[in-house]
């Protein structure tokens, strides 16, 4: 074991720092992983790896199994389970890490500092009732998406490896168990903030506040009011993020304030999925029985959980209470029109427009309605418009899309640019490729049921390029059959 953990200190190129560690013990519970009996490497994201500094290739697949299933750590990390609440499908609860912990914090031969979390590493203080596992579909699926999502160019935490534990979890039927190694800027959510002020009160909330400051938003040490200045970071981020979201027709599904990172990153894939059929109120969580984080809705709960944000911080940001809350609110209220001006710049983007135009809301609009009126495949008729013969469907046999077609091509007539110039435009933001739901179904069952990762491999190889047309993957543009449609998605808790 003594040469194991060398190699894992020395030779892989750990540089673990561990600064959460370093903050109040109410923030967290020191804990190890709950060791596994046979512990087996499925996937390792080398490319990430080799971005941290890291050299996977130097352990062998032992090694690289004991490692990344938390038998064996690196001598410098302190495993902890961060503590942190959240608004659930907007009712407030005391949660925790209850089947994660961060064995430490990665810094890069250039400073820049990541957590190292695990995912199914075993129960800790926070698990509740739960067993502290997690199945190997679920953690799949995490690595599918944030991998793509991070092809995208979507701010992300990442997957750096997969591992299954050769024991079994209990669902709704024995499946196999596995841990995921997640790489985030780091942990710290809106739920966080939710837990310190309820349990260490203003001080502890301006602890963690500054903590964070340092860590994600440094220039802000220095403002009149930097607490506000976060406050208006964390909203600006969050704008951005959800704009992205929406510009390729992703839906989080469990959007609660526990899983909206300050860092301003897509974190935990649970019921996540892509639309196919353009539909604003597309939900496909299980749980989401009142289409609270349907597509159209995501912005709208964005705004909600940043208010949730901005009450923790309401001690901090002035000593008299009314113009706090006054400051607050000023804040919160200007999330719409920061998102829209993201939306519409994202969604110019998309049709080729350099140029802004009093008229762009009314083209988008129009065009958004056509797509829903015949359930058009919203990756698939973005794409097309690049293209100079489009394809015979629904809606583009329809009348009312000629005619907004004549008054786009009316409007890229008023810029400078050319044709071609808007069409390459378009393909750098309108993905070819996607990991389609049904897409994603296939290749975990066959992994999950059958041990078989093919189908894995080349999905995963598929969408590292989104906006590239590989005539190999010419099969990931196809829609699902309606055989083949994926009504719901799972939390995989």
């Amino acid at each position: 074991m003594k040469t194991v953990t060398k190699t894992i200190n020395n030779s892989v190129g750990w540089r673990f720092d561990n600064s959460y560690a370093r903050l109040p013990e109410s923030f967290f519970a020191r804990i190890r992983p709950v060791p596994v009996c046979a512990p087996s490497v499925v996937i390792l994201n080398h490319a990430l790896a080799e971005s941290l500094g890291l050299d996977l290739r130097v352990l062998s697949k032992t090694e690289a199994a004991l490692l990344f299933s938390g038998n064996i750590l690196p001598e410098t990390t302190q495993p902890i389970a961060q503590a942190y609440a959240g608004h659930q499908f907007g009712s407030f609860t005391m949660l925790g890490d209850g089947r994660a912990i961060l064995i430490g914090e990665h810094v890069t031969a250039t400073g820049e500092r990541f957590d190292i979390q695990f995912k199914g590493s075993g129960r800790t203080p926070f698990s509740r009732q739960g067993d502290g596992r997690a199945a190997l579909a679920p953690m799949l699926r995490e690595y599918i998406i944030s991998e793509a999502i991070h092809a995208l160019g979507i701010p992300t935490t990442r997957s750096l490896a997969v591992v299954t534990t050769g024991e079994t979890v209990m669902r709704e039927m024995p499946l196999p168990g596995a841990i995921l190694t997640r790489v985030a800027a780091s942990h710290i959510r809106v739920g966080t903030f939710e837990y310190v002020i309820r349990k260490a009160g203003a001080e502890g909330v301006r602890t963690l506040a500054d903590y964070t400051i340092h860590r994600h938003y440094p220039e802000l040490a220095e403002s009149r009011n930097p607490y506000l200045a976060l406050l208006d970071c964390v909203i600006a981020r969050q704008a951005s993020l959800v704009t992205q979201w929406l510009l390729v027709g992703f839906i989080h599904g469990v959007m609660n304030t526990d899983n909206m990172a300050i860092s301003g990153e897509t974190i935990d894939f649970g019921p996540c999925a892509f639309m196919d059929e353009f539909d604003p109120q597309t939900v496909f969580s299980s749980i989401d029985y009142h289409g609270r984080y349907s597509y159209s809705n995501q912005s709208h709960v964005a705004q909600w959980n940043l208010a949730r944000f901005a009450e923790t911080l309401l001690p901090l940001l002035h000593p008299e209470q009314e113009k706090a809350l006054a400051l607050a609110e000023e804040s919160i209220r200007a999330f719409p029109d920061v998102f829209q001006n993201h939306w519409l710049a994202g969604m110019r983007k998309k049709l080729g427009l350099f140029t802004e135009d009093t008229g762009d809301v009314q083209l988008i609009e129009t065009l958004l309605t056509l797509m829903h009126k015949h359930r058009a495949d919203y990756t698939n008729s973005f794409r097309a418009l690049a293209s100079v013969n489009l394809p015979k469907n629904d809606l583009f046999n329809d009348p009312a899309f000629e005619a907004w077609r004549v008054q786009w091509q009316a409007r890229l007539s008023h810029q400078s640019e050319t044709m071609q110039m808007s069409f390459e435009l378009m393909r750098e933001n309108n993905p070819a490729i996607l990991p389609r739901n049904h897409r994603v179904e296939e290749a975990l069952t066959a992994a999950s049921e059958g041990g078989d990762y093919t189908l894995l491999n080349r999905l995963l190889a598929a969408v590292a390029e989104p906006y590239v047309d590989a005539p190999e993957y010419d099969d990931y543009h196809v829609p699902p059959l309606p055989s083949e449609r994926v009504q719901q998605t799972f939390c995989g808790t």
